[in-house]
């Protein structure tokens, strides 16, 4: 037999390998379905790749590759058996075969028992060799299907090698210097030195450089100053400022190319005015700090111990209600790894989108049979894999009458649904972005604007899903000096709604909270029962719709630096309408807190008011003129001098001296405001204050005399003519716009993709350049948009849901519409800060809302709409 069984493995010798350091061993999920060794069928394991395939889904996998050679997994639960005085007997089998598989039920492990088989398959004819079996097995084989067995998960693996495991202490950290140059830094208001970017910005910790990061393999990301800077300083560490928390910060080395750790960082960053004590103290009051979750709700989240009110946890959870659970299609739960609430709930709500249904699941054989050899790291096979599990109902059954009947004489009705573990989607979905591959709580927000950045990657020429949440903003930017103005558009996929405090109608009652609680915190008393804000939402579009100031605006009318303002509208409306609710801040010590809130936000929504009308009669533009390059301080002329000396309100400028300030920065002020008077300076001031060069004289350039703009000589804005990154130019053909007007734009804004967008809605490719180079993502703009339903939005025209006629064809794909909306899902958050707490959404499924609350998927009772964090709306069909 042993000669008949090494006969037989001869010709699949080459095939079979011994697993080495680094590699994956798939043994606890299918690469295309939810399918584990407690499936019915098993798992297979292909004994080249360590792949694991569900039954369904191995004979693709051996036609595609020609791997015959498979590891059939397979684990029996069972309730142990009881001995003679009452108690379990403890009973394995095959004991060592499955040493780090992780279980995938949702049972007591101290009642039941895995016994566990394990075969080599050999395909196409399914003959079966049970393991273990060392005497007839060939020594390659025998060593090869030992090492797989007991290799550790790729989970495990990769949980080990995760981003903040691995980290280590830096060189840098017990001797670094800091430079005493004054530099403070505020809790909010942060941009980039170099860019002016305000996202993904990074302190230096040595002279308080605050600079923008580099490109995340995501399209998010910066223009890569924070490097430049150490690479002209060779100042090393710099901590990410919007991570900063009581428990600690993100912190990198240049120098050592890693992320590290930095045991003096609460002194390094108290010389920049963060005082991390404070905000320690502050998060044990209001319970900001992690720590192990004590709740009854049976999640795993870290959680915390000191609740900010605990009436929120109740309400959103609908704690005490007696909920009917559901079962079937689109009724599948998304357990929780540990921190993973904020993927699990956007995922639940975009996949209740049929757009995502039908761009994944309904294309899912297709997906499957073109993907990669390793499907694992495919980001539409993962998709397709996640959607499947959730809509098909395989996961989602509810218990088998007899078993319902045992618990209740038991008394112990506790089954719970079994629900999909993303883990594989998980690994891939954030792979190399430092903040979602960590095991820490994230914001809902940013990783639903990450995925829609991942879905625009990865739609180029098939259906892009995300093309229902994008829409164009109309921005409106008036000089007030000139009172000239000018109309931008660029993209967005959500509209965030500011939560105005001094608009709750019940104020009087907040105020008089705030006095008991400063009288109880002078007496050391106990606080007061605390209060909850109650805004209304027309506040919260009201105050949306309101001018905002723009810092450092430039008027090219008055070819200077001026007060400007600004007004947003919608240019156009998506089919589905995101709205983000503000709560959450920095407090003037630098602690993150969540604004305790509601919102009596409605079932249906109307914006039509809100559509931007562009031009109007009677309104003089701008003109299009690019500011000046300021030149060296020592290559100026001394214009200050000249016989062109500015014109400056003198007595303006004193009054504000008068205050304090120093006086070049006074009539700076008064200079650039347009001598509009001394509170419209003050203004100026504020905002200004922090700049290095805040009381140095007044300078202007030598050639203010009006010129053509760069743009229409045809000049980039940067003198390198460089390539744009393949990413940046991507993310923006994947919204439809031509490679190389998406190629000119980047390289006029300085690879910047914000400004690349407004860049090329403001300068249009011209038509002779299109009837060279067509594009082909334009060629089914037909299909994509249908007339008297979807529109691209011109700013100058009211139009609705008609197709405009000189619609521009390099803009992006934008589905507009009537701005009249209904409300179906929305995602609540409960805690005291996005790093910590827990998320659960509600769904409007069939006329009834659902709680997805992790694996739990319950009729909702209750909803608490007025609690919510992200909502998100559909358009409704009828005019």
């Amino acid at each position: 037999m042993a000669a008949d069984l090494g006969e037989l493995l001869v010709p699949y010798m080459p095939t079979i390998r011994v697993p080495r350091t680094g590699d994956r061993v798939f043994k606890s999920e299918c690469a295309f379905s939810y399918d584990s060794p407690e499936s019915e069928g098993g798992l297979y394991v292909c004994m080249n790749t360590f792949l694991g395939f569900g039954r369904e889904h191995v004979e693709r996998h051996y036609r595609k590759t020609g791997q015959s050679v498979y590891m059939l997994l397979k684990r029996h639960v069972k309730e142990k058996a009881t001995g003679a005085a009452g108690g379990a007997i403890s009973r394995r089998r095959n004991g060592r075969v499955f040493l780090d598989l992780e279980l995938n039920r949702d049972f007591n492990g101290d009642e039941y028992e895995c016994e566990d088989e394990a075969k080599l398959v050999i395909f196409p004819d399914h003959f079966e060799i049970p393991l273990p079996n060392i005497e007839e097995l060939p020594a390659l084989v025998t060593i090869a299907c030992d090492a797989a067995l007991n290799a550790a998960s790729a989970y495990k693996k990769q949980e080990s090698d995760s981003w903040d495991e691995e980290i280590q202490v830096s060189k840098h950290a017990r001797s670094l210097r800091q430079q005493d140059n004054g530099v403070r830094i505020p809790p909010s208001g942060w941009k980039c030195q170099k860019c002016e970017m305000r996202e993904n910005l990074w302190l230096n910790l040595t002279d308080g450089a605050v600079l923008c990061g580099k490109w995340f393999f995501d399209g998010a990301g910066g223009n890569g100053h924070a490097l430049d800077h150490y690479k002209d300083t060779n100042f090393p560490l710099a901590v990410k400022l919007d991570n900063i928390t009581a428990d600690g910060a993100d912190i990198y080395s240049f120098d050592e190319e890693e992320a590290v750790l930095d045991p003096h960082i609460s002194e390094h960053l108290q010389h920049f005015g963060i005082d991390m004590l404070q905000m320690q103290q502050n998060g044990t009051e209001n319970g900001h700090l992690n720590t192990d979750n004590t709740d009854n709700t049976d999640n795993t989240d870290n959680t915390e111990s000191v609740r900010p009110r605990v009436s929120e946890w109740e309400v959103i959870q609908e704690s005490g209600m007696k909920l009917k659970e559901v079962y079937g299609s689109g009724f599948t739960g998304i357990k929780n790894l540990g921190n993973s609430c904020y993927l699990g709930t956007t995922m639940q709500v975009l996949f209740s989108i049929p757009e995502f249904q039908r761009a994944y699941v309904g294309n899912l054989q297709r997906i499957y049979d073109y993907s990669p050899l390793d499907p694992t790291t495919d980001f539409s096979t993962q998709m397709a894999k996640l959607g499947h599990g959730l809509l098909s109902g395989l996961y989602s059954k509810p218990p088998m009458k007899s078993e319902l009947i045992e618990q209740v004489m038991r008394e112990e009705y506790k089954h719970q649904s079994k629900g999909i573990s993303p883990k594989m989607f998980k690994a891939m979905v954030s792979k190399g972005h430092p903040e979602f591959s960590s095991n820490r709580q994230q914001d809902a927000h940013e990783f639903f604007l990450h995925l829609i950045n991942l879905v625009e990657r990865n739609s180029a020429g098939s259906e892009n899903p995300s093309d229902v949440f994008r829409y164009l903003v109309e921005e409106r930017v008036q000089c007030c000096q000139t009172q000239k103005v000018c109309y931008n558009q660029k993209v967005d996929y959500l509209m965030q709604l500011p939560a105005p405090m001094e608009a709750a109608s019940n104020r009087e009652e907040l105020i008089a909270y705030e006095a008991k609680r400063r009288e109880a915190e002078e007496n050391m008393r106990a606080p007061p029962e605390p209060v909850r804000a109650r805004i209304p939402f027309t506040a919260c579009l009201q105050a949306f719709t309101e001018p905002e100031n723009v810092p450092d605006f430039w008027s090219s009318a008055l070819q200077a630096k001026s007060a400007g303002v600004k007004t947003s509208r919608f240019a156009s409306f998506p089919e589905y309408l995101v709205v983000q609710i503000k709560k959450f801040t920095f407090g003037v010590d630098w602690v993150p807190k969540k604004l305790d809130l509601s919102i009596d936000v409605p079932d249906f929504l109307d914006l039509s008011r809100l559509r931007g009308t562009g031009l109007q009669a009677g309104e003089e533009e701008l003109p299009d003129l690019t500011p000046p390059i300021v030149l060296p301080e020592d290559t100026r002329d001394d214009s200050m001098n000249s016989s062109d000396s500015p014109d400056i309100d003198e007595s303006a400028a004193m009054q504000l001296a008068e205050m304090g300030f120093p006086l070049e920065a006074c009539r700076k002020a008064v200079y650039y405001t347009g001598n509009m008077g001394p509170e419209m300076a003050f203004n100026w001031i504020i905002a200004h204050m922090e700049e290095p060069d805040f009381a140095e004289p007044l300078a202007l350039p030598s050639f203010m005399e009006p010129g053509p703009s760069m743009a229409s000589l045809g000049l980039a804005a940067t003198p390198l003519d460089n390539q744009p990154p393949e990413e940046s130019i991507a993310i923006l053909t994947s919204m439809g716009f031509p490679r190389r007007h998406t190629v000119q734009a980047l390289k006029a804004t300085n690879n910047n993709l914000e400004r690349a967008l407004d860049w090329i809605f403001t300068h249009p490719e011209r038509e002779e350049e299109e009837e060279e180079e067509p594009s082909d993502d334009l060629l089914d703009m037909s299909d994509i948009m249908e007339p008297n339903d979807n529109t691209f939005s011109n700013a100058n025209t009211n139009s609705h849901s008609t197709l405009s006629p000189d619609q521009d064809a390099s803009g992006p794909r934008i589905k507009d519409g009537p701005g009249r909306y209904e409300l179906f899902a929305f995602i609540s958050h409960m805690g005291a800060s996005t790093m910590s707490g827990r998320y659960v959404c509600h769904i409007k499924k069939e006329g009834r809302w659902v709680i997805f609350n992790d694996h739990k998927v319950c009729l909702s009772e209750r909803p608490p709409k007025d609690l919510g964090y992200i909502y998100f709306y559909r358009r409704l069909s009828s005019c």
